[in-house]
């Protein structure tokens, strides 16, 4: 059976949908692929909001390459800011950053030793004795 043009054009409409998907999470994934940017979502979704003088500090790097980090989460979507007289802060904008950020820390710096139980796992002998 040969597909009618409305299936074909039905498909293609998925595919397009599929490559700007694609291409939405790659530039997100790229904003979280540099240290210096990593390191400032994660310490927004610890400390909720900063200022720049406070990722200098945080960082240990020049106002230059802080400022360059910021400029790309904000391009992204990742960042906003709220500025309060001279003070500006930034904070998190994106849920998505979050919940990543949230499993890069558990998957990668929570500096637990193998033989260390899990949260869950001292939740379970908690409860059986």
């Amino acid at each position: 059976m040969t597909p009618s043009p409305t299936d074909n054009s039905c498909q293609e409409a998925e595919f397009d949908q599929m490559m700007e998907d694609a291409r939405q999470a790659a530039d997100f994934l790229k904003a979280l692929g540099h240290e210096g940017r990593l390191m400032i979502l994660c310490s927004l979704a610890q400390n909720g909001e900063m200022s720049p003088t406070d990722f200098e500090k945080f960082l240990r790097q020049r106002q230059s390459a802080v400022s360059q980090q910021l400029a790309r989460l904000r391009l992204e979507g990742l960042v906003e800011t709220e500025r309060n007289g001279k003070t500006i802060k930034y904070r998190l904008a994106d849920d998505r950053a979050r919940e990543v950020v949230e499993l890069v820390y558990q998957l990668f710096c929570s500096h637990k030793s193998p033989t260390e139980p899990t949260e869950a796992e001292s939740d379970a002998e908690k409860a059986s004795t």
